[in-house]
């Protein structure tokens, strides 16, 4: 009775769900303290084969589609960008920023924006559900006929007394993928399947979670030449992206070595003493079972029906790789990869069809709450469009930066850029938003375009690693861990990921 009642008193954090509406609550409250107020910006019209100039209150007239024009409204960059389709969005204006008479709603039309924006979220954001909810049927089937219990068996012997080569080769490749094209919600299909590897390996859900994690974060955030944000920035900023890549690849291969060795060493402390994990009083029973199902596994045959199932569906990932970095391919053409691969799982896998449909259910199911999360996280977004609110907060750090020493400047715009990741989720967004008003600005302080886009690269990826509105809260849902044990897990991480970002902001100002 005893155990009961301090288990009832035993304070709880609070799920992602709760979490992302506490930060949404604090959001739809700042729209109320914030002035709105727009950027005019520009954009080329394909059809037409003109720019669209739309100003602040929302009207809109054509140009002529001709660098006379651009160098009109101080826009420097190469028209060819915007014919040849290189930048697609709308480009802010410098100096164009103007408060617009939005009225702010009432207690009703807040409740009712509140509840909209989520519906919205969801709705917005229906090809990656989509994509999450079949990729979870797809593993229900595998799980279904046994190909992952016979798989592991088989690979947990193979990586015997190599255990540790699981973590640099997962951190490792993710963290290329994130660096060249930016690789991140695409691995949400990568947890199901390593969290029973890296059990059997003699790890922790922790240390699942920051192999794949910080591989896609570490990774976007010193981008390379990832076209969604290094490449577009640049693009917009007027500068060739190449010139700074030298440093860029630098920075890097620092931040993925330093991660590397941080999960490494917490992964091995495990392995000696399971009571060392941060979740060990988490999962013990559920863990165990996984354990456990290695003797039994030993008494069964890896069919050849299990091989071929596992062999499809590391096509079908190999597929998704390329059709994003080679086709630009998006969530409506992945999840078509793995709607497909679940047909032919129909044939191959060995199950009748009650049973088939059942695990395709069942799987897709475990993912529900991720699908959720993923589209409550958009509410924010939606959120600080409809208030208008982005441009203003864009427009004040613009004008706190000007007049700055330069290695003062570029820490500064670090963190501006940490702020502003916050808010605006989205690289090829916030790149297009910014960079014309920001870029200008190291003119004016003597240094280099290039460190600009040094600081907006570092600055948005560093608070991914923790923002509630990003990709880590349906990452920790795919491992069910709080963000408190993640938070407590990560922060001595970020304090060192924060000092090299500076000292590599530094440096730049002499390389560039």
């Amino acid at each position: 009775m005893s155990n009961i009642i301090q288990k009832k008193k035993k304070h709880q954090f609070p799920t992602a769900y709760t979490v992302i509406i506490i930060v949404l609550l604090l959001v739809q409250i700042l729209t109320f303290f914030i002035p709105s107020g727009n950027y005019a910006t520009l954009e080329y019209d394909q059809p037409s084969k003109e720019f669209v100039i739309t100003k602040p209150d929302g009207s809109k007239h054509k140009e002529a589609a001709t660098q006379k024009t651009l160098d009109k409204y101080k826009v420097k960059i190469d028209v060819k960008k915007f014919t040849n389709g290189t930048i697609y969005k709308p480009v802010a204006i410098p100096d164009s920023y103007k408060k617009i008479d939005q009225k702010k709603p009432g207690l009703a039309g807040a409740i009712y924006q509140f509840l909209s924006s989520q519906i919205n979220g969801i709705a917005q954001s229906i090809d990656i559900i989509a994509f999450v909810l079949i990729l979870g049927g797809c593993i229900g089937v595998v799980h279904a006929n046994g190909a992952i219990d016979a798989g592991m068996q088989a690979l947990s012997k193979k990586i015997k007394g190599k255990q540790i080569l699981l973590i640099v080769l997962v951190m490792g490749l993710i963290a290329i993928g994130g660096t060249t094209f930016g690789l991140a919600e695409e691995t949400m299909a990568f947890y199901p399947i390593l969290i029973p590897v890296f059990l059997l390996a003699g790890f922790d859900r922790m240390t699942v979670v920051a192999t794949i994690f910080l591989g896609t974060s570490i990774g976007t955030m010193a981008s390379t030449i990832n076209p969604f944000s290094t490449v577009i920035a640049s693009n917009t900023a007027g500068v060739n992206f190449t010139d700074a890549l030298p440093l860029r690849i630098c920075m890097w291969a620092t931040c993925v070595i330093v991660g590397m060795i941080y999960v490494i060493v917490y992964a091995k402390k495990v392995q000696k003493n399971p009571k060392a994990s941060y979740v060990y009083n988490d999962f013990v029973k559920e863990d165990q079972e996984y354990l456990n199902q290695e003797d039994t596994v030993k008494e069964q045959k890896f069919t050849w029906r299990q091989k071929l199932t596992l062999l499809v569906f590391a096509i079908a990932f190999i597929v998704m790789i390329w059709g994003v970095q080679q086709k630009g391919w998006y969530f409506t053409e992945i999840a078509v990869v793995f709607l497909a691969t679940g047909y032919i799982f129909a044939f191959i896998s060995g199950l009748n069809e009650h049973k088939f449909v059942e695990s395709f259910v069942n799987g897709a199911a475990d993912l529900l709450g991720v699908a959720l999360t993923i589209g409550l996280a958009r509410a924010v977004s939606i959120v600080m469009e409809e208030s208008h609110t982005s441009d203003t907060i864009m427009n004040f750090f613009s004008q706190q930066v000007s007049g700055m020493p330069p290695l003062l400047f570029i820490w500064f715009m670090f963190l501006v850029y940490v702020v502003l990741g916050f808010f605006i989720q989205s690289s090829s967004g916030l790149a297009v938003l910014s960079m014309p008003i920001m870029a200008p600005l190291a003119n004016v302080v003597g240094i280099d375009r290039a460190s600009i886009i040094d600081a907006y690269n570092w600055g948005q990826g560093f608070i991914s690693l923790i923002a509630p509105t990003g990709l880590i809260l349906m990452s920790l849902m795919m491992v069910n861990i709080g963000f408190n044990k993640w938070f407590k897990f990560c922060w001595k991480l970020l304090v060192i990921e924060f000092g090299i970002c500076l000292a590599f902001l530094a440096i730049g100002l002499v390389v560039y």
